[in-house]
């Protein structure tokens, strides 16, 4: 039982916090809004802090306003900064690409006004061989 003042729960390992899933978090942030039930009282029954709560409740109701400002998805931070530094990389990948194209531009460039004009010989004057 979470609020059982006898339990004592030990966090191993490289990560010291808990670590909540999309749906534990919904599923607490609903059970806030049943009738007679407030932020605190969930918390404890839990095992959360109530800041923590109260914060999965802000960021739901500010996500909720945002895709119908937008009328559009709302997509989660962690996708967003991958989905950005894809982008950054393209973009440096493109940088590079521009920049090996211009230097073969320029090198084709000096290479045909370096290339030598070859002329046959005219034939001798006076006939034959």
């Amino acid at each position: 039982m979470p609020n059982d003042p006898t339990r004592v729960e030990i966090i191993t390992g490289r990560e010291r916090r808990r670590r909540y899933s999309a749906e534990q978090k919904l599923r607490l942030v609903e059970e806030t809004m049943q009738p007679g039930m407030t932020v605190s009282a969930v918390a404890r029954l839990h095992g959360v802090s109530p800041s923590l709560v109260f914060g999965w409740r802000r960021r739901m109701s500010e996500g909720g306003k945002a895709a119908i400002q937008a009328d559009d998805d709302v997509v989660a931070a962690g996708r967003l900064r991958e989905l950005e530094g894809r982008i950054r990389d393209l973009e440096r990948l493109l940088g590079r690409k521009t920049m090996e194209v211009e230097v073969l531009r320029e090198a084709l460039t000096a290479a045909r006004g370096k290339k030598p004009v070859w002329q046959l010989p005219s034939p001798p004057q006076g006939g034959s061989r």
